[in-house]
């Protein structure tokens, strides 16, 4: 029986070594993303449906 809460408390304080070390990367910046920003010009923008800038009935009315 001993054993076991050994094994719990063995493993609740490597749970608690591998928080803080979580904690303490984040804070340190180790997961800030600074390659994506410097390659986002070359990801194409979706596409949006724009009006045409001049209809058809402007070209008639411009050769009359």
């Amino acid at each position: 029986m001993s054993v076991i809460f050994l094994l719990i408390l063995f493993s609740l304080l490597l749970a608690f070594v591998f928080l803080y070390a979580f904690i303490w990367s984040v804070r340190d910046g180790q997961y800030d993303d600074e390659y994506t920003p410097s390659v986002r010009i070359l990801f194409d923008d979706e596409a949006t449906q724009q009006e045409p800038a001049s209809s058809g009935q402007d070209l008639n009315q411009s050769n009359s």
